[in-house]
Formats: structure tokens, C-alpha cells, sequence
């Protein structure tokens, strides 16, 4: 069993965020069908999905018919977006029971020409609001320490006004994250170098990929993690074969086997600064 994988059901966003590298694939929309197949397909392999890879998954044009597919076949979904479009499509979320958390990328009003944040931030905290009452925990990111943080006063000069203190003077129920309020959390974290072919190698040892994670391409590609962005590591397709079958694969194990011995097996997971976290 994995933690998690990740479902990418479009690589296609509304933002050109500073911290995200993008990707050169051509922009797609997984269909409802497709997503349905690749449910069955985990089922037996984990139990949590998150709608993150590329793209804003709030762009999809048929995302509460996603989110109904996943509360049939009983997964657990976990959502990450840009926070844009919370006003408009907030409402799917907060009306489907599999979803049990949203993450906001505050951070993404990096590099965007975004003017006041006012407007953005009072619809996330709006959402925020809502989710609580429905029983929905909502993350608001700023993965950009050490990076340019340019807005990140502005956002916490919002919170601050709405919380009546510093949210960086709340109780911690862990390192990294501050407690706002009822199943409401500020998350901070440092910036990363997003895995690159063209990057020199890290001292990259350990990563939790295919151990605790794995993802789901919009074409149905599968990759150790939600950093592949360009699908530079194709496991396999979970369309043509199993996920079980996939992840038994040769490829596969010499990844997981070289991460067991301090020693990655692809050429993308010696570039990738996230995996420093892990020592």
C-alpha cells in the first residue's frame, strides 16, 4: 500500500507561478471515464489521492463528477490549487464527501503581476471559513522561504488582521505549520530546486517516491512522485497495465532498491533539491 498517489487530472493552469517550472506536455483534461479507470486501477493500492501534479485542478471542467467517481470507489481526496478560483468552484468541493483536505498555494501571487491581494485572499479565507463548518481541513502554503517572498508580508498582515494576532505566534502542532483556527492551518516551508535533467547532481541519498508515493499523468503515465513534471521517469501506463504490475516492474525496483542503498537509480532523482530534505 501507498500513502498516497497523485492524480493529475489536468496539466493545464491559469497562473506562470515563480517557484513552478511548468511543463512542455501538451495541455489535456483527463475525462471522467479515464479518471474512473484509473480509481479501479489503485484500488487495493492506496486509499488517499491528491489532484496535484501539473496544473489547477479547479479548471476542470467536470471536476465534481471526479470528485462523486472518487467517493464511490471510497478513495480519500486531497486537494491542491492556486486558490484563484475558490469563488467560482469553491462550492464543488465543499459539496463532495470524499474531499477531506484543501491545500492553497498563497505563494503562487509570486510573480504573476498580481496587484492587491485583498480580493484573492479574502475568497480563500471566505472558503477556509466554509470548509471548517463542513468538516473539510484547508492548508494556506507559503513554500517560499529562502525564495523571493515578496507578498508573503502582505499575507500575513491579512491573517493577522483576521485572527486579532500573529499567525506566527499561534500554537504549532508541528514544525512547519501554525494552528489558525478550527481544521485551518498555516503551512511554511523552504523553497526547493524542482528536479531538472538539465541541473547538475545533488547529494541526493533517500526520497520517499514509490514508498510512500506515487503519481498519475494526465495521459495516464505513472511516475515515482509529483515532481516528475515532464515525465522523465515513465514507470509504465496504468491505461495498458496494472498499477501492482507497474510498480513490480524492473524500473521500478532498481529505483526503490537504489534509494534503500543511498544511491539513486535515475539520472532525475540525483538532480532534484526537494529530496535534501531527507538527508
Amino acid at each position: 500500500m501507498l500513502k498516497r498517489v497523485y492524480i493529475e487530472i489536468t496539466n493545464v493552469c491559469n497562473l506562470s507561478c515563480a517557484f513552478c517550472p511548468g511543463t512542455r506536455r501538451d495541455g489535456a483534461f483527463m475525462a471522467p471515464a479515464d479518471f474512473a479507470r484509473v480509481l479501479r486501477r489503485l484500488k487495493g493500492v492506496t486509499e488517499h489521492i491528491y489532484l496535484h501534479v501539473m496544473g489547477e485542478p479547479l479548471l476542470h471542467p467536470e471536476l465534481p463528477a471526479l470528485l462523486a467517481l472518487a467517493a464511490e470507489d471510497r478513495f480519500n481526496v486531497y486537494v491542491t490549487t492556486n486558490g484563484t478560483l475558490l469563488g467560482e468552484r469553491g462550492a464543488a468541493l465543499l459539496a463532495a464527501p470524499a474531499v477531506r483536505k484543501v491545500s492553497v498555494s498563497l505563494h503562487s501571487m509570486e510573480g504573476n503581476g498580481v496587484g492587491a491581494l485583498t480580493d484573492y485572499l479574502e475568497a480563500v479565507w471566505d472558503f477556509a471559513a466554509r470548509a471548517s463548518a463542513a468538516g473539510i481541513i484547508c492548508a494556506l502554503r507559503l513554500w517560499n522561504l529562502g525564495g523571493a517572498e515578496e507578498r508573503n508580508g502582505e499575507i500575513l498582515s491579512f491573517l493577522e488582521d483576521k485572527l486579532g494576532a500573529h499567525p506566527l505566534s499561534l500554537p504549532q502542532p508541528r514544525r512547519g505549520s501554525w494552528r489558525l483556527g478550527e481544521r485551518l492551518y498555516l503551512e511554511q516551508a523552504e523553497k526547493f530546486d524542482w528536479p531538472d535533467l538539465g541541473a547538475a547532481e545533488q547529494d541526493t541519498r533517500f526520497c520517499l517516491a514509490l514508498r510512500d508515493q506515487a503519481a498519475v499523468l494526465v495521459d495516464g503515465t505513472v511516475v515515482p512522485c509529483c515532481l516528475d513534471h515532464e515525465g522523465d521517469i515513465p514507470l509504465g501506463n496504468i491505461f495498458d497495465t496494472p498499477m501492482e504490475e507497474i510498480l513490480a516492474a524492473p524500473r521500478a525496483r532498481a529505483l526503490y532498491d537504489g534509494f534503500s542503498r543511498g544511491k539513486p537509480s535515475e539520472a532525475l532523482c540525483r538532480r532534484c533539491g526537494f529530496a535534501q530534505r531527507f538527508g
